[in-house]
């Protein structure tokens, strides 16, 4: 329960320096994509069900808030979690390369997608501008900050880990094992 509560906190927090803070230290009007950091990292941490379950909420956000085809980012940012999760079992804590790459790739695809879905399917023919003016200025953007969002996402995953782990077998005040009866505790 407290796992939930600190990522849906995470989530609206990137959120909301997302559309205020970035918004405003935007790059040639080009913001970093922050929630897809957010989806790809989890995911890619944590596996494919809880990277579907935080992009599912990610783009949900954009949606209520900035969507003209509701359930589109929805949808969208739940297959990239979903995408990331895949390669969970490839996850190294401290190596960094392979989730770069991945957070590239997926804003890759997200761009992608937005213009196919948004632009393309309304008549809107010029890729190559939208691809050198949006999509790889965001892409290097979300990539470049990516270097410090995912550390301080991976120390946080760390400390969830660590409350969720079960209590040890021996008491850290007594030094003895905690699971013994009085009986058992004569003998030693």
């Amino acid at each position: 329960m407290r796992r939930k509560a600190v990522i849906a906190v995470l989530i609206i927090l990137c959120f909301i320096l997302q559309c205020t803070v970035f918004q405003a230290l935007a790059l040639a009007g080009i913001s970093p994509n922050l929630l897809l950091i957010v989806t790809t990292s989890l995911g890619f941490m944590r596996g494919e069900k809880e990277g579907m379950a935080v992009g599912f909420f990610c783009g949900l956000l954009t949606d209520i808030f900035f969507g003209s085809l509701f359930g589109f980012y929805a949808l969208l940012y739940m297959f990239l979690g979903y995408g990331s999760g895949l390669f969970h079992m490839m996850f190294y804590d401290e190596d960094i390369k392979l989730p770069m790459v991945w957070i590239a790739l997926s804003e890759l695809v997200y761009g992608l997608s937005v213009y196919f879905f948004m632009f393309l399917m309304r008549s809107k023919f010029d890729f190559g501008f939208y691809f050198t003016h949006i999509i790889l200025p965001e892409l290097v953007y979300t990539v470049a900050l990516t270097l410090v969002m995912y550390r301080l996402i991976r120390r946080l995953n760390r400390m969830l880990e660590r409350w969720e782990e079960p209590p040890s077998e021996y008491s850290a005040l007594s030094g003895r094992q905690s699971g013994l009866d009085k009986h058992t505790e004569d003998f030693e």
